[in-house]
């Protein structure tokens, strides 16, 4: 059987969003997105974090060029569809955005998401008004392209230590309103905080992420009307939980105790066979 199309990808992430809720976990490479697909995940979200982490660099410190040769890797190691973390969107003026916009849907990507995050720790949010202006410029860039890319509107109070959930669903609304399919507001956590992102969007999908121990699990999430679940950069951090407790005990202690209960060399080759 010949693996999906891009079209038949894009096609069936939209599904998703339409009714259900659905987990979409966030692999860093091509092993663990390989592996995510064989556990029986529908689609996949690249993580910018855990991306950067594999190339010894820290968040939102890779350069357009590479985040653009990673989702093509990431396109090209699964049959499933995937969620482009693209951050602010790789463009200081609108007509770099819309550009970089443009790039990003040619990777064959299914979906994409654009922060309203500034990275300058003064001033952390762009105003409202212009990053829904970017919000339309993206969504232009993408019709101009097929108009088949879901676009995914950030909000990034929570994320940038300005939690404000009444500002952050005013920011949602606008985004939606510019176009954006699905939106986001990473960091919010409890019941009545995600009720009111869900309440306020509807019927517009919403996604919450889950990158820490949460009381909520994915039926609680799905009764409060969460369209999707993400996990952002955990699963990266998991991993090099393990591997960082592994080398510091080797290191430490002079000892190998921390590799009890790892897959064996030949469980790994039988994944990736």
């Amino acid at each position: 059987m010949s693996p999906p199309t891009i079209a038949q990808r894009r096609a069936t992430f939209r599904a998703l969003h339409q009714t259900g809720c659905f987990v979409l976990p966030n692999p860093w490479d091509l092993g663990s997105a390989r592996a995510l697909e064989a556990m029986g995940f529908k689609a996949l979200a690249t993580s910018s974090a855990g991306h950067a982490w594999s190339r010894a660099r820290a968040d939102g410190q890779l350069a357009r060029d590479d985040a653009l040769a990673h989702l093509r890797e990431m396109v090209q190691a699964t049959s499933l569809p995937i969620n482009a973390d693209f951050e602010s969107g790789f463009g200081d003026t609108l007509e770099e955005l819309a550009s970089s916009v443009g790039m990003a849907v040619d990777t064959g990507v299914a979906g994409l998401s654009i922060e309203d995050s500034t990275g300058n720790p003064e001033a952390p949010l762009r105003a409202m008004d212009e990053a829904a202006e970017r919000m339309r410029v993206a969504r232009a860039a993408i019709d101009a392209a097929g108009g088949d890319t879901l676009l995914v509107g950030r909000a990034e109070n929570f994320f940038v230590g300005v939690p404000d959930l009444r500002d952050a669903i005013a920011r949602l609304q606008a985004y939606a309103a510019a176009g954006a399919d699905c939106l986001y507001a990473p960091g919010i956590r409890t019941r009545e905080q995600i009720a009111a992102v869900v309440a306020a969007l509807a019927p517009k999908p919403v996604n919450v992420l889950v990158g820490w121990a949460s009381e909520l699990g994915v039926a609680d999430l799905a009764e409060l009307g969460v369209r999707r679940i993400s996990v952002g950069g955990a699963l990266a951090r998991a991993a090099w939980g393990g591997f960082l407790q592994a080398a510091r005990i080797i290191a430490e202690q002079g000892r190998f105790d921390a590799f009890a209960g790892t897959p064996t060399g030949t469980e790994l080759n039988g994944l990736f066979k």
